[in-house]
């Protein structure tokens, strides 16, 4: 099952480069002028903000998810770890939607601890593993 583990992962990285075209369309009009508003602003200004702050934290926590994922690429991966990928995957596209489409730092918090929870659970697991590998 650990190739199991390579969906999810290729999930975020998708939702990653998303983002990134996201933010190039969000840009174009201060960059190429394409959609620049008569006055010269660009219409997008405050979601680029937001894109780029979101596309930020995809470098973050999210590290930690890769870095586990690797660790059952090695070893064996049972379905808790592949559903909690998944949980970690569903929740970062939710947080995306959240941060970039609201203002509402509540609820961007709550879908933060889902994806927090998930990659703790994944690292509670790592360990487990690692330890039961050090036993034998």
């Amino acid at each position: 099952m650990p190739q199991a583990l390579i969906l999810p992962m290729a999930a975020h990285v998708a939702l990653t480069a998303l983002l990134y075209v996201l933010l190039t369309a969000a840009r174009a009009p201060a960059v190429w002028g394409i959609g620049r508003r008569p006055d010269g602003t660009n219409p997008w200004a405050a979601v680029e903000t937001r894109i780029s702050a979101n596309l930020s934290n995809q470098f973050e926590w999210p590290l930690f998810f890769h870095v586990a994922c690797l660790f059952f690429l090695q070893f064996r991966a049972g379905l808790a770890v592949v559903v909690l990928a998944w949980i970690f995957v569903a929740g970062r596209v939710v947080h995306s939607a959240v941060q970039i489409l609201t203002r509402d730092i509540r609820l961007r918090g709550l879908v933060f601890t889902v994806n927090f929870l998930a990659v703790l659970g994944l690292w509670v697991l790592v360990v487990v593993a690692a330890g039961r590998a050090a036993l034998v």
